[in-house]
């Protein structure tokens, strides 16, 4: 009788005929069936992930399931190969066979990483996810002056054309803030600069410095709507190009600048600093040098506000997503942000989660992406389009759960006492 071993060892080098095991019960698997070897692997690993609520087919026909749900998600595993590379690292190793087609996701993409996103503290506490490891590679590729351009070049200088197909006409690429459940994603965008301004009080005449620009729509609309003058530092090319071209084009380029550079060489001096979706791709060892840059910046009146993707405690960012999507990327917990605040003495006055805005946010976005797929494909390729979905689907299942948060905090110099003392002014209309 063969040993276990030499069991695992036959199935790995025997594509058609799995080993059948049959002195192991086979919950889980589809009545009638003997369980393989394979599927006897992804059943325990369902098992140390609690049995979520969806199913897996394998190759060969076998199907592991613990629901009996008709609408759960089923996740089809075309070869061994995948599924081996899966048992030993499906945080990462699950992105990539998606992209290849490998895997393939039946039902809500988001509602099943949404299953394992809720079963992940059971699977890494059997090692199934290692955050140490991945910890290190972060502190690795620190976000240095160089490494930050090309990180930024990575993911956001794929094309304006592609953004214009799924994003807002105004080319938002943060989260949203919807006053109103029915809120469209046009409107939610436009309430989110709204909000942000509330909370900074702009008035005619200031300035502001902008840390971290997008395609500069923030800018614009403070100078628009607000009376200031925005100064705004971006180091992508093609946004900074983009976004001098709409301030022409509306008439604000006197009121706005748009200067392609790193934050860390802001200068001169401004009534108000803001930074929308920056945050996370500074870096935990650079939170002390934005730090600085904010304080020589601000005079004694200055405030400023910080939107961030965070987390409830630490951990790296989706490793899968940093490898492939957002590189140099890392979520900070509230307490790590604090090392931007505290060795300045900045008074924190308000602080706010938007993570089921964000959420929906990203529901709109992916479904805007699915509506333009075929453009997209036509742009890139399949493999392309499947891993933009999976890291949207992935991202609002995230934010879904609570693994991810989004942080806006508002801030100010310590001398500051021009502070309101409700918060009516954050109210429509006030």
């Amino acid at each position: 009788m063969k040993s276990e071993g030499s069991e695992f060892a036959s199935a790995i080098s025997d594509n058609t005929s799995p080993a059948l095991i049959a002195s192991v019960p086979d919950a889980g698997i589809a009545q009638g069936q003997r369980a393989s070897l394979d599927a006897r692997m992804m059943r325990r690993m369902l098992e140390a992930m609690g049995q979520p609520p969806f199913r897996v087919s394998l190759w060969n026909g076998e199907e592991i399931s613990f629901c009996d749900t008709p609408s759960q998600p089923r996740v089809l595993i075309r070869d061994r190969a995948t599924l081996l590379l899966l048992l030993v690292d499906p945080a990462f190793r699950f992105g990539d066979a998606y992209a290849a087609g490998d895997i393939e996701v039946e039902g809500s993409l988001t509602q099943f990483i949404e299953a394992v996103y809720r079963a992940e503290a059971k699977m890494r506490s059997l090692g199934f996810i290692d955050h140490h490891r991945f910890s290190l590679l972060s502190r690795l590729r620190r976000n240095t002056l160089t490494r930050s351009r090309d990180n930024v070049q990575h993911h956001y200088d794929l094309g304006n054309a592609f953004y214009e197909l799924w994003l807002d006409r105004r080319m938002l690429y943060t989260c949203a803030y919807f006053p109103t459940p029915d809120a469209g994603l046009e409107q939610a965008q436009v309430a989110k600069m709204d909000l942000v301004c509330r909370k900074l009080r702009l008035h005619p005449g200031e300035t502001v410095v902008e840390a971290g620009c997008g395609w500069g729509a923030m800018a614009r609309h403070m100078a628009r709507h607000y009376g200031v003058k925005v100064r705004a530092f971006n180091i992508s090319r093609e946004q900074i190009e983009y976004a001098r071209q709409r301030a022409c084009a509306e008439g604000l380029d006197s009121r706005v600048e748009y200067v392609e550079d790193d934050y860390r060489n802001i200068d001169g001096r401004y009534d108000a600093f803001v930074s929308i979706g920056m945050l996370e791709h500074v870096g935990r060892d650079h939170y002390g040098e934005l730090g600085n840059v904010i304080r020589r910046c601000l005079p004694e009146h200055g405030r400023g506000l910080i939107h961030t993707i965070g987390r409830n405690k630490p951990a790296p960012m989706q490793p899968w997503i940093e490898r492939r999507i957002f590189p140099g990327a890392y979520p900070p917990t509230l307490r790590e942000m604090m090392e931007v605040f505290e060795p300045q003495g900045f008074s924190v006055l308000d602080v706010e989660n938007l993570r089921l805005h964000y959420a929906r946010t990203l529901e709109h976005w992916l479904a805007r992406f699915e509506q333009a797929s075929e453009r997209i494909r036509q742009m890139f390729d399949e493999r392309f389009v499947r891993m933009w979905r999976l890291y949207l689907a992935g991202s609002a299942a995230a934010f879904n759960t609570g693994d991810m948060q989004l942080f806006q905090i508002l801030f100010a110099c310590p001398d500051n006492n021009d502070v309101p003392l409700t918060r009516d002014h954050l109210h429509v209309g006030a």
